[in-house]
């Protein structure tokens, strides 16, 4: 059912722009703060613009600076759980400590001074959230290599000449895709938040760009007015997206590892 909900969302953040021909930066003054109606589904914000095409174009926008946000995590957790694993000693000592400073940093407040270096750049968006949400990866793709580096087929290949980057690439990469894979759809939520929550604090994406969080931000002045519809749907949508991307997360990662049977847990 989160699958399901998830491609519904996404098709409507696709073919809706697309298919509504509609420009959703253009302003009308003349149709500003109408309710929702037959003409405007989702109604209009104060400068006019229809919020069912906008709240599209502002999914569509979320959902891609937050899958590019846990790649790019995903990625650098990857790398240095499997540099710090397979080099171990003081080496694994000193990448841990590393990353054990920077989980120890307040995650937004980081990602505001990375932001504000660089108000409106989609790139430094998704360096700042990527930059604080590697750590949790890298600590379970280091368990991961730990656990296979006393494994027989490893030990094998070692005594039979095989070269460290042999192993690497041979053993250790396709052991711990299942736990990166899982790893990619868990953070999408958390990046999904993250965007929304830089750009309501004025310090994201500009006003103009639809986003969630620039429409959250741009309804705080209409709600005052009356305007419920201007909160009420993005928020509905980022709830929905999110809640529906962490319980597929959940779901694939029980069919990857899936929980030990009833007798065997303490």
């Amino acid at each position: 059912m989160a699958a399901v909900i998830l491609g519904l969302l996404t098709l409507y953040a696709v073919a809706v722009p697309w298919l509504s021909g509609v420009d959703d930066r253009i302003t009308d003054f003349a149709s500003a703060r109408q309710g929702p109606s037959a003409s405007h589904w989702f109604g209009t914000d104060s400068a006019g613009r229809d919020l069912f095409v906008r709240s599209a174009s502002a999914i569509r926008t979320s959902l891609l600076i937050a899958a590019a946000c846990a790649v790019l995590a995903t990625v650098l957790g990857t790398v240095v759980g499997v540099f710090a694993g397979v080099w171990g000693g003081w080496v694994d000592r000193v990448v841990m400590r590393a990353t054990d400073a920077v989980n120890a940093l307040p995650h937004l407040l980081l990602g505001i001074v990375i932001v504000a270096m660089f108000r409106g750049s989609i790139t430094a968006i998704v360096l700042s959230i990527a930059l604080t949400h590697w750590t949790q990866v890298a600590r379970i793709v280091r368990s991961e290599i730990l656990g296979l580096r006393g494994r027989p087929f490893v030990d094998a290949a070692v005594a039979a000449g095989a070269s460290r980057a042999h192993v690497i690439g041979r053993h250790m990469f396709p052991a711990v895709m299942p736990q990166a894979l899982i790893a990619v759809v868990l953070l999408l939520p958390h990046a999904i938040w993250h965007e929304s929550t830089l750009s309501f604090l004025g310090f994201g994406l500009p006003p103009h760009e639809p986003s969630l969080g620039t429409l959250l931000s741009e309804a705080r002045s209409s709600l005052l007015l009356g305007g419920w519809w201007t909160l009420v749907f993005p928020a509905g949508i980022l709830v929905l997206a999110t809640v529906s991307v962490a319980l597929a997360g959940s779901a694939l990662r029980t069919a990857v590892a899936p929980p030990a049977p009833a007798e065997l847990r303490l």
